[in-house]
């Protein structure tokens, strides 16, 4: 009769002392991921329909594809790393603001809700809260992971919002640059999945060393 053992977890050395990975870090890391890849998949679905399909069924169809993104934006704000806490919340507040406006457009027009958003550029100043929490992701991974696709979601989302508010663009460059920021969300989803899970994790004794902190200051 043999006895099994099971491995240890490898202790790393953080800034401020030593830590370790335990199971919960790597599923919630993995929750994060997988909500990414639903929130990419769904932008991604919503966009083909609206530059190449674009007909009443299909306008329709792009609702419940941005519940679907947007829920999978929040579950992933909920599991995301971010050393700064306040930044977190930040993030969370504006991701609440942004789906309360969304369902209130959604709700008090007639029109589907993609029409009422591109129809009437101020309705961004509400549902725009959301792209802006999705920016933060952006510009998290950009800075943490130096990604050349989210360096160029970082500046590519808000010069389409922008843009589009003010009613400097183009349609067709507003087209362009929905397929491209569709394509690289894909991009930097699918290239989370192969990265490392302790790396989005981050330094465990970072975490422990801020919430002393805060826990100090009570």
């Amino acid at each position: 009769m043999t006895t099994q053992t099971v491995s240890p977890s490898p202790v790393y050395q953080g800034q401020f002392g030593e830590f370790t990975i335990d199971q919960s870090d790597r599923t919630g890391v993995i929750i994060y991921r997988t909500a990414l890849m639903v929130a990419a998949l769904s932008f991604a679905a919503g966009t083909v329909l609206a530059l190449f399909y674009n007909n009443p069924t299909t306008i329709q169809a792009i609702t419940p594809l941005y519940t679907c993104f947007s829920l999978a934006l929040g579950v992933s704000l909920l599991t995301i790393h971010i050393y700064m806490a306040s930044l977190h919340r930040v993030l969370q507040v504006f991701w609440l603001i942004g789906s309360i406006s969304a369902f209130i457009f959604a709700h008090f027009d007639s029109q589907p809700f993609a029409l009422t958003i591109y129809t009437n550029p101020f309705t961004i100043l509400g549902v725009g809260f959301t792209f802006a929490a999705l920016t933060g992701i952006y510009f998290k991974e950009a800075f943490c992971f130096n990604r050349l696709e989210t360096k160029v979601l970082t500046f590519t989302v808000p010069l389409l919002l922008l843009g589009h508010l003010v009613g400097i663009l183009p349609v067709q460059v507003e087209q362009i640059l929905l397929g491209i920021w569709a394509t690289l969300f894909l991009v930097f989803a699918l290239r989370k999945t192969v990265q490392a899970i302790p790396a989005d994790i981050g330094d465990k004794s970072v975490f422990a060393y801020l919430k002393a902190q805060r826990s100090a200051k009570v």
